[in-house]
């Protein structure tokens, strides 16, 4: 048997992206196959830069690729390309900008910024491109969580007229009510003009490039959950919840909402879900109850994209701009963040190919 191109191209038709369960090679993901002198080299095309098991569709391939007789090295270039998610007549996308996922609440307090900050920095460290839209009008700490708190937004003429350039740090490019506003001002604004800057930081933006835009929302079910559901077409939403009953019943009511909008539901994350005392860190406690996402998630038919625990570096990555998953990435509550966004990443993926 003759080892050529279409030879490896041929045992690696079985081999499956655990994820979509379909062909690599169908799925256009194994190319620029080169054989020479026993060695075999490829790119595999991920669909997210995020993948979560990325490590193992690799070794899948090398150990399909090394069956062919006379094969002795196996080099996989891995890159990726995400998917553009489905547009929709009654929405307008935002040009350049792939996928759009909005991490909710349904009450304030239950660190629904914190995930959001760093699932968005986390995809940035996987190498996707990033933006983060702070759409919580009335109370924007996205800059000071990223650290942009002093920064300011540079305002320019295009050819549509003015347009904002974002801030950008940790690999993410942010726009916020808080580069426009004095620290101490309040938003004092009704519905319509709320509307109208949520949709000037959708469409007035120079995003250039972005796999994912990440949409820090306000807690609740209000004006601009609504403006977003119904101006742009939405890979998904994640809902953060605390363990405890009052945070899932309000959770609940957002998760409600998102479906009723026709805006899928990637999945739930439990924030906070039990505290890991700095000096005892083998101890934990749980201290608004436990097992309530899971019991959730079963009960509503929705994946647990992951449970975070509550730990002192984590407050103080917010506060001093410096996201835990950047600042101490070996902690607990950075791995569980970290795995949220992979799996964030997969789920908008899945979603993108099936449309």
């Amino acid at each position: 048997m003759t080892v050529d191109s279409q030879a490896v191209l041929e045992v690696l038709k079985p081999v499956q992206d655990p994820e979509l369960q379909k062909s690599l090679v169908e799925l256009n993901m194994i190319r620029n196959v080169q054989v020479e002198e026993g060695n075999v080299s490829f790119t595999l095309v991920l669909t997210t830069p995020a993948c979560p098991l990325r490590e193992f569709i690799v070794e899948d391939c090398e150990k399909a690729v090394k069956t062919l007789p006379g094969v002795q090295q196996v080099n996989v270039e891995v890159t990726a390309e995400t998917p553009q998610q489905k547009s929709l007549p009654d929405r307008q996308g935002i040009e350049g900008v792939k996928n759009i996922v909005a991490i909710s609440s349904g009450k304030g307090g239950v660190g629904k910024s914190t995930v959001a900050v760093n699932i968005a920095v986390s995809l940035a460290k996987a190498g996707a491109k990033v933006g983060m839209l702070d759409a919580d009008i009335y109370g924007p700490n996205t800059p000071t969580m990223l650290g942009l708190a002093d920064s300011k937004v540079l305002v320019q003429e295009g050819s549509n007229g003015q347009v904002l350039e974002p801030a950008f740090n940790h690999g993410v490019k942010l726009v916020s009510m808080g580069f426009l506003i004095d620290p101490d001002q309040p938003v004092i604004w009704r519905g319509p003009m709320l509307n109208g800057i949520i949709r000037q930081f959708l469409y007035q933006v120079q995003w250039d490039d972005l796999d994912y835009l990440i949409v820090d929302m306000p807690p609740g079910t209000g004006d601009a959950q609504l403006t977003m559901a119904q101006a742009v077409p939405m890979a998904g939403a994640v809902i953060v919840t605390t363990p405890q009953n009052v945070s899932l019943q309000d959770a609940r009511r957002g998760l409600k909402m998102f479906q009723q909008l026709n805006v899928p539901v990637l999945g739930i994350v439990e924030n906070m879900s039990y505290f890991i005392p700095p000096d005892l860190p083998d101890r934990h406690y749980d201290i608004f109850g436990s097992g309530g996402g899971q019991k959730t998630s079963d009960e509503l038919g929705l994946p647990l994209l992951g449970c975070v625990p509550l730990e002192i570096p984590l407050r103080e990555g917010g506060d001093q701009g410096t996201p835990i998953v950047v600042s101490h990435p070996e902690s607990a509550s950075a791995k569980a963040l970290k795995a949220i966004a992979q799996q964030v990443a997969a789920r908008v993926s899945v979603a993108a190919l099936a449309s």
